[in-house]
């Protein structure tokens, strides 16, 4: 199976997957870059991925489904522009000769899922968690609670390291500097910065990430960790439990620039 990130708007990603034969998106917000993909690769949409009901992730749904009559996969629990097979957590779908699980991962939305592959020995495993998890980052609390965002990332946390991570915004660098704010000497984060600014220098993705990496660099995977615990009691004195911790930095992060 091959991945790839189709740019859209500002800083979104259309995750596009296809193994030669068909093709499935993650995410269509825009219907136009996803068909000029298609053609460019020959290849028929056989279905849509969808993780939450924000409009730059599902805005291109309804076109895309109208001009190919795809299968579209969507999260039960809210409302979508066009008709889906709602899901919800512990269902499966079977795409591409994959079978992906499908998480309930709140907090950015109440109903967001995410979906991951069941990968066969030696085949590599792939996450599409939306805008739940971001490259050394998290979604904002839109409509979830901090408890609920720590509870979904710390559940997408331990997934196997090698675990791809395809995140729907180009958000890293943005995300490093405030990690290399809390953190000031891991040496993960500088790392992560240089090979970032280096991507964006010549115009590639900083996607997909994985967990492994997520796991040394990100400051939402890292609240029990003394380093990033401290750094948020300096900054905003909180209470000393996991999800005030939690809470404390994502209030820093969203009125970090």
């Amino acid at each position: 199976m091959h991945v790839r990130p189709l740019p859209a708007f500002e800083d979104n990603y259309i995750w596009l997957l296809h193994d030669g034969q068909a093709a499935w998106v993650v995410d269509p917000g825009d219907a136009a870059v996803v068909q000029q993909a298609l053609q460019t690769l020959g290849l028929p949409l056989a279905g849509i991925f969808i993780t939450h009901h924000h409009g730059d992730h599902v805005g291109g749904v309804a076109a895309l489904q109208a001009a190919t009559g795809c299968r579209v996969v969507g999260p039960g629990r809210e409302a979508l522009p066009t008709a889906v097979r709602a899901v919800d957590e512990g269902d499966t779908i079977d795409a591409l000769g994959q079978r992906w699980q499908v998480w309930h991962v709140p907090g950015h939305t109440a109903g967001h899922v995410a979906y991951v592959n069941e990968a066969a020995a030696g085949q590599p495993r792939w996450l599409f968690c939306g805008d739940t998890l971001f490259s050394a980052g998290c979604g904002r609390l839109f409509e979830g609670t901090p408890a609920q965002m720590l509870t979904s990332l710390d559940r997408l946390a331990h997934l196997p390291d090698d675990t791809r991570v395809c995140c729907a915004h180009e958000y890293t660098l943005a995300n490093l500097r405030f990690a290399r704010v809390v953190e000031p000497d891991n040496a993960d984060v500088q790392a992560a910065m240089r090979e970032a600014e280096q991507r964006r220098a010549r115009g590639a993705p900083t996607l997909p990430s994985t967990i492994g990496q997520e796991r040394r660099i990100n400051p939402f995977l890292r609240v029990r960790e003394p380093t990033v615990r401290a750094a948020v009691q300096q900054h905003m004195a909180c209470a000393g439990d996991d999800v005030a911790v939690f809470a404390a930095l994502r209030r820093w992060k969203d009125g970090f620039r």
